[in-house]
């Protein structure tokens, strides 16, 4: 096995899917930075939540809103409901893990909120959840899938943003997804402290 053709084949699938995906979800992306635009701006915050690598990549994006991006500026009211393990294993434990975020989104989202909901497969029990808690509470969601969108595809209202990976492999879309999520941090910069 040529070991350095099989990362350089990485590299290029990576790249592939990135510029095929780029003209279908340039839209819905700005969509989304306008949706968690409006909301900070009205002193909301976005709540964010994901499974695995998911988990790992509603971590990320609220970190880069409540310390920084790429520009110096006060921090943005973000969180992501996967880090409390307490929270996450008293919920699993007394009720469901299906309601690990849901009960969460109902606890702390407000009308005008945003849930950003990440699901590679589009199919996440918990994930469609938690969109089900939030649309009950009046927030907005963005969702972050790929296969089509599956079930989470289907329950979007319509002034939600989807961002849908047109691709299978779940790694391919995972690293679709965190080159979303800086586009969502950039755009949102740009639109609050304007072009550098």
């Amino acid at each position: 096995m040529d070991l350095d053709a099989r990362i350089r084949g990485h590299f290029a699938a990576s790249a592939q899917t990135k510029l095929a995906a780029a003209d279908a979800l340039a839209a819905p992306i700005a969509r989304a930075v306008d949706l968690m635009v409006k909301c900070l701006l009205a002193e909301g915050k976005i709540l964010a939540c994901g499974n695995g690598g998911s988990a790992a990549d509603s971590q990320h994006f609220a970190a880069e809103l409540l310390n920084r991006f790429e520009r110096e500026r006060p921090g943005l009211a973000a969180m992501a409901l996967t880090t409390d393990t307490s929270t996450l294993t008293s919920i699993a434990n007394d009720y469901d893990y299906n309601q690990v975020f849901s009960k969460q989104v109902l606890a702390l989202g407000q009308p005008g909120d945003v849930l950003l909901a990440i699901s590679t497969s589009g199919n996440s029990k918990n994930v469609v959840a938690a969109i089900a808690a939030a649309h009950e509470r009046d927030m907005r969601v963005v969702a972050l899938t790929g296969r089509g969108g599956g079930a989470i595809g289907a329950m979007l209202a319509a002034g939600d943003a989807h961002v849908c990976v047109p691709h299978a492999n779940t790694a391919r879309i995972q690293e679709v997804h965190l080159l979303t999520l800086h586009c969502l941090c950039d755009g949102i910069d740009t639109l609050l402290l304007g072009n550098e």
